[in-house]
């Protein structure tokens, strides 16, 4: 049995990327560097949209084209990108300025606690009762902590990616409504070479991201 539980909230840095993009691999190796960093959740979503110059990125998902165009409305950007960076759900950055991005971790955060635990086939989650706070989503990012992939065509033919916490699943559970309560997630709902989870509370219509933590899912 595994449990956790959020103190000092982790920053939630969402990387947009691309096996296709030649401009990608520095800022995948800076996720890397983020992910080992205390009190970071560093994910990468790998999109499709450069899967038609050809190669195909084994790791991209509908689901994080979708996100990524989602906050092009939400942070009022002209368009998407690669590589790109969201920090908590409130800034924009190109996924390598090491400068900027590492500036925005050290921001104040809004934090709300979440408890997650990993027992008896379950990954349960609990919110806390704030009777000030209500709106928001409360979603589940499933990721493989490393990989490494030879491409054989497209802008990285012939290179060996190193990639890391890359999102092989992404779902919304349910929203919050600042009442306590309790999720539960069988396991076996989460792909099998993913091994760890984020639960992120954040502000409906994929708003600024309150609350955040990691468990182990085996």
């Amino acid at each position: 049995m595994a449990q956790f539980r959020s103190t000092a909230r982790p920053v939630v840095v969402e990387l947009y990327t691309s096996q296709g993009c030649s401009s990608c691999p520095p800022a995948d190796a800076l996720l890397g560097v983020l992910a080992r960093l205390p009190n970071v959740i560093a994910v990468a979503f790998h999109v499709d949209y450069w899967d038609s110059i050809g190669w195909r990125d084994r790791f991209s998902i509908a689901e994080a084209v979708q996100r990524q165009l989602r906050y092009v409305d939400t942070l009022r950007l002209s368009t998407a990108f690669t590589p790109q960076v969201v920090i908590d759900g409130r800034r924009s950055f190109v996924g390598s300025d090491r400068r900027r991005i590492v500036a925005a971790l050290a921001e104040t955060l809004d934090t709300i606690p979440i408890e997650a635990e990993v027992a008896n086939g379950e990954l349960t989650v609990t919110l806390p009762e704030r009777r000030d706070r209500s709106g928001f989503d409360v979603n589940l990012v499933a990721y493989l902590p490393e990989a490494s992939t030879a491409v054989g065509r497209g802008e990285n033919s012939g290179r060996t990616l190193a990639e890391f916490n890359i999102v092989r699943q992404f779902r919304r559970l349910g929203i919050w409504d600042g009442k306590k309560s309790i999720i539960r997630v069988p396991l076996d709902s989460f792909p099998t070479e993913a091994t760890r989870v984020a639960v992120l509370l954040q502000r409906s219509q994929q708003g600024p991201i309150a609350g955040s933590i990691v468990a182990a899912l085996r």
